[in-house]
């Protein structure tokens, strides 16, 4: 399932969009981050099709070979564990994978170059030679392959560009994915036929925590921006961008409307997201705003939480 940060994300970027157009209907951009979360689990299925398109190609590339008017031995008699790879399989065959790719449009069809470069920087990888060259043939062993093939697929900028390409929506979601089709991989056995694939949300409560998150912050965006100015004048001028005071606000929203949520972890969350998403030094901001926010929003009995395994409310330090 999409995991909470990322939805994080996505309604602080939709926050974004909003003010940023001056937009005025509230239910129109509420669909569009509902069409970029919806986006996100396309990514899933788009990623979970790769290591099948690979297999594909390596096999368009023996048939070939084996063509030749003059083969070789190595042409003739090719290694092929990789096209053969018993977790490739279940992915290809997989009705829930090719469902929702036929369904959404999905695919690496339109993608002969990208399958070439990332085949290429594939069969160069150790992991790949090492699999190659050993004689065993395990599920556990083909499975620790497309698992290090994912891994690869983290710092990929040629990757990065045609998702790009694709959809503006993926834009920094695929570290997100990968780590979603890795905990898919993970629960994967020898005797599943079908792969289990995650659903979106966790559960309802994911869905409306999205919607609730977004309403409540365009909301009472003003309202936090201007709290937020009573702890933020011994800041240096530089420090107050936009995006900073954005990300506070969600935070802010956050820690009064969501009674489950345990304050460190609310904390922990938009510290990170400031990291990425906002300027150099912003989470040092962030955090020090928060702090104070918090203690001002326990004094006035704003922040109320309950709930089983709660952390407490102390901020962080």
């Amino acid at each position: 399932m999409l995991s909470r940060r990322l939805l994080r994300i996505k309604v602080v970027k939709a926050l974004y969009a909003h003010l940023q157009s001056e937009a005025e209907n509230m239910l129109a951009s509420e669909k569009s981050l509902m069409s970029s979360v919806d986006k996100a689990y396309d990514l899933y299925f788009q990623m979970l099709a790769l290591p099948p398109e690979l297999a594909r190609y390596a096999a368009e590339r023996i048939d070939l070979n084996r063509k030749k008017k003059l083969p070789t031995h190595e042409d003739l008699h090719p290694n092929t564990k990789f096209v053969d790879n018993a977790v490739i399989r279940v992915l290809a065959n997989s009705d829930s994978v090719n469902d929702r790719l036929a369904a959404r449009k999905l695919g690496w069809n339109r993608q002969g170059d990208l399958i070439r470069v990332l085949y290429g920087r594939l069969v160069e990888s150790e992991s790949y030679r090492d699999y190659m060259a050993r004689e065993e043939r395990s599920f556990a062993d083909d499975l620790r392959l497309v698992e290090r093939l994912y891994e690869q697929l983290q710092d990929c900028d040629e990757l990065d560009e045609v998702l790009d390409e694709l959809s503006i929506q993926w834009n920094g979601d695929l570290g997100f994915i990968l780590a979603m089709v890795l905990r898919t991989l993970s629960g994967l056995k020898p005797s599943h036929l079908e792969l289990k694939v995650m659903p979106e949300f966790k559960s309802e409560d994911d869905r409306d925590f999205v919607r609730t998150l977004f309403e409540k912050s365009l909301i009472t965006f003003d309202e936090n921006r201007r709290f937020i100015e009573r702890f933020a004048r011994n800041w240096d001028v530089e420090r107050l961008v936009f995006m900073d005071h954005l990300i506070l606000c969600v935070a802010l929203t956050e820690l009064v409307s969501f009674p489950s949520i345990p304050v460190k972890v609310t904390l922990d969350e938009y510290i990170e997201i400031s990291k990425y998403y906002s300027t150099p030094g912003s989470s040092v901001f962030i955090n020090g705003i928060l702090d104070k926010a918090v203690e001002a929003l326990n004094a006035e009995g704003r922040i109320q939480k309950s709930g089983r395994g709660l952390l407490d409310n102390a901020p962080k330090a």
